[in-house]
């Protein structure tokens, strides 16, 4: 026997005493190379694998690991809420069919096509977790197409919220996950397609029955604990993915031509708002104040006894109050996406219908006011801590963000400014001034902002200062990385952020408020589901205040609710519907706007 031809005859031998058990009686033999040469493994491989044959335990598990991180990829659920105890106890389809597909490709091919698999997985698993964190937050999934540019406001509330250090470091870690997940995957569909390369007999019978048994669990609708056996879940993900970047293109157009419909467009500025002429309106958002701060059994008996004790403390200042629902765009964050809604009269669903929109010449609820030329109009907006053009959008005249208010004080977390101290600004630099013209004004109390901790407390107006006061009552605050390791702790102090906010509104109307005083306030939308826990929808409440009864008069048609909270049968109403009703109510010839 030559030299060369004994050598061959080494390498298969070594090749089968792998981490898949001793090879079988006779694999030395001439015919056992053959069989071995047959399944298509190269040199390269075999020599690769015989390294390894010194440990086949350490191998067998590693490969076991490899079998794992590739069921786990493939039958994830992209809902941290959808993860139950039948999740993993499934038969992927995707695993059946992408086992066969390497089966049959020639061996450079098969490599190239495991790594190329791999990776794919790897991607979609992150798209994944992605949209875990997005379901957690925005009760939705992840867009290719439109959210990318939220990932940057991420890393924008993690620096607020945890520091610069810490939001680095997170950036860091998630970098370092990715890269790991990517490569791993990758190395682990290549070790699992050698495998089933050199055990090509075994594996063909094993797909057979497996595709037998999946097929069957189809047809009968086998279930473990709800979820079904049969799973196609990463190819489902796959549609449903490809169906939403179909969609995200094609609402540019869709957008378009929603926008190009304005009843109000072309209205004189004589005929706008004649019903409010001489008032100071005041247009207040209360963040992430939702329906659930009104109606969850934990938290509905003391938000609801802070909206009864301002009703009748309002009343007992002489105003009356009207309560209803809007069904906001967006939920657990995305403020400005219901501001633009509810100002614009537009369904603003997404950044790209933010942006063109913010860059349009649509026509403002708050610019009605402008083109009206009977009111100043002023935006507060304490979270803003950079320039921002979209106030010229909005038809502002004047816009203090939060290094105009002249605060002293600490930050609240992402809170830059406490509620009662932007009203108070509000009072100090606009309306507390003796004869100035009457204004409308856009308030965002940003107290309420998750984490919701530390929370600002109530003092006395003549307190309030310059806020230096505050670095005392945050330090003796909690700390959010202690509240957010328990869920009711969370909604616990979520609940106590409504009530600051909603008190500091109150007790402000309540001292500064007079004849001429329009306050219309809401939130924008309901908070994460850590606290709403996937329930009560979208929906925000949303109030009106004020003294003089013609102003009541005409919303009489709305059949909005007395008080400041509204019960379970109020009315619901789109948030993008709230700009006609207004203009309309208050127009020339009040009238109902039918609901689109």
């Amino acid at each position: 026997m030559s030299l060369w031809t004994r050598s061959r005859q080494l390498l298969h031998t070594d090749n089968a005493t792998t981490e898949d058990g001793p090879a079988p009686a006779g694999s030395g033999s001439p015919e056992g190379t053959a069989e071995a040469g047959a399944d298509g493994a190269e040199p390269g491989e075999a020599v690769a694998e015989s390294g390894r044959s010194k440990h086949p335990v350490v191998a067998r598990v590693i490969t076991a690991l490899a079998a794992v991180l590739v069921l786990f990829a493939l039958l994830v659920p992209n809902e941290l809420g959808r993860i139950t105890p039948g999740t993993f106890a499934r038969i992927p389809v995707e695993g059946i069919f992408g086992a066969a597909v390497l089966l049959v490709l020639p061996p450079k091919a098969r490599r190239t096509g495991a790594l190329l698999a791999g990776a794919i997985l790897g991607l979609l698993t992150i798209l994944k977790f992605l949209d875990m964190g997005f379901y957690s937050v925005l009760d939705r999934p992840f867009d290719l197409v439109l959210d990318w540019i939220l990932l940057d406001d991420a890393q924008s509330f993690l620096t607020d919220t945890v520091g610069r250090a810490g939001a680095v470091g997170a950036v860091i870690g998630v970098v370092v996950v990715v890269l790991a997940l990517l490569v791993l995957m990758a190395l682990a569909v290549v070790r699992l397609s050698h495998v089933v390369a050199r055990h090509s007999a075994v594996a063909t019978r094993s797909l057979l029955v497996a595709g037998t048994v999946w097929t069957l669990c189809t047809a009968l609708g086998l279930q473990i604990a709800g979820v079904p056996v049969a799973s196609r879940t990463t190819a489902g993900f796959v549609e449903n993915r490809a169906e939403q970047v179909r969609a995200g293109l094609k609402d540019r157009e869709t957008f378009a031509k929603e926008s190009a419909v304005d009843a109000y467009r072309d209205t004189p500025p004589d005929q706008l708002l004649t019903g409010l002429r001489g008032k100071n309106v005041i247009f207040a958002f209360i963040e992430s104040y939702g329906r659930s701060a009104i109606q969850d059994p934990e938290m509905a008996p003391q938000v609801g006894a802070v909206l009864a004790d301002g009703t009748n403390r309002l009343r007992a200042a002489g105003f009356s109050t009207r309560s209803a629902f809007l069904t906001s765009p967006t939920t657990g964050a995305g403020s400005w996406l219901a501001h633009s809604t509810f100002m614009s009269g537009l369904w603003i669903k997404n950044q790209q219908r933010y942006r063109t929109l913010t860059s349009s010449d649509r026509f403002t609820l708050t610019r009605a006011f402008q083109r009206a030329g009977a009111w100043r109009t002023v935006g507060i907006m304490p979270g803003v801590t950079r320039s921002w053009p979209e106030g010229k959008f909005y038809g502002l005249d004047h816009v203090y963000d939060s290094r105009q208010l002249g605060y002293k004080g600490p930050k609240f977390s992402w809170t830059p400014v406490p509620d009662q101290y932007s009203l108070s600004a509000f009072e100090r630099l606009e309306h507390g001034k003796a004869g100035h013209k009457p204004m409308m004004t856009e308030i965002i109390l940003a107290s309420s902002h998750n984490p919701w901790a530390p929370i600002p407390e109530m003092i006395g107006w003549d307190e309030v200062g310059d806020g230096s006061v505050y670095h005392a009552i945050k330090k003796a605050g909690k700390d959010p990385k202690d509240v957010w390791k328990d869920p009711d702790q969370v909604r616990t102090e979520y609940r106590r952020a409504i009530e600051y906010s909603l008190n500091s509104l109150i007790s402000y109307v309540e001292k500064y408020g007079d004849d001429d005083t329009v306050l219309v306030f809401l939130g924008d939308h309901q908070p994460v589901r850590t606290v709403t826990e996937g329930n009560l929808g979208r929906d925000v409440p949303i109030a009106i205040v004020a003294r003089d009864p013609a102003v009541m008069d005409r919303i009489s048609g709305w059949d909005w609710q007395e008080g400041l909270k509204p019960g379970l049968e109020a009315p619901v109403w789109r948030m993008d519907t709230f700009r006609d009703r207004f203009l309309n109510a208050y127009g020339p010839q009040p009238g109902k706007v039918p609901s689109p």
